[in-house]
């Protein structure tokens, strides 16, 4: 498939979602970069964003919990070019019910060419990264070519 560039904005939106073993994780890593985040817009799956608006005052927009859909309403925004960032704190080490839709998500996010981060060292340098409050080129899909090449079969 053919790529086109397209730049992420410098502020940029960021999905915030944590399996349960790991939300208090994603809380205090929230806590330690405020300064960072207030600078960007922020999503969050159901009990995710619930908990990190209420412990550190940052607003979240939030959607249903993962397993009742927030997670594929993500992969939504981000195949709709509305997520620039996944923070995606996982717990590797619980069975995970709804574990397809995670793994869509991932693959919506590599397919999009977005960064993700699965942990908090990931996170970290993502954060710090002086791509982060700056526009960043990344090679993308060219779905209208791909489009156009389907319907002419």
């Amino acid at each position: 498939m053919k790529t086109i560039q397209q730049a992420l904005p410098a502020k940029k939106t960021i999905a915030l979602v944590a399996h349960d073993g790991k939300k208090h994780a994603l809380e205090l890593w929230c806590s330690k970069h405020l300064n960072i985040l207030s600078q960007h817009t922020l999503y969050g799956t159901g009990t995710t964003g619930h908990l990190i608006e209420k412990s550190t005052g940052l607003p979240v927009h939030k959607l249903l919990s993962g397993p009742l859909g927030g997670d594929q309403q993500l992969g939504a925004l981000i195949a709709e070019h509305e997520i620039h960032l996944l923070i995606f704190f996982w717990d590797p080490l619980a069975s995970q019910p709804h574990d397809p839709d995670v793994k869509a998500l991932l693959r919506l996010a590599a397919v999009w060419n977005i960064p993700v981060a699965c942990n908090e060292s990931s996170a970290d340098m993502l954060l710090s990264s002086p791509l982060m409050n700056s526009q960043m080129p990344r090679e993308m899909p060219d779905y209208q070519g791909y489009l156009a090449q389907r319907l002419t079969i």
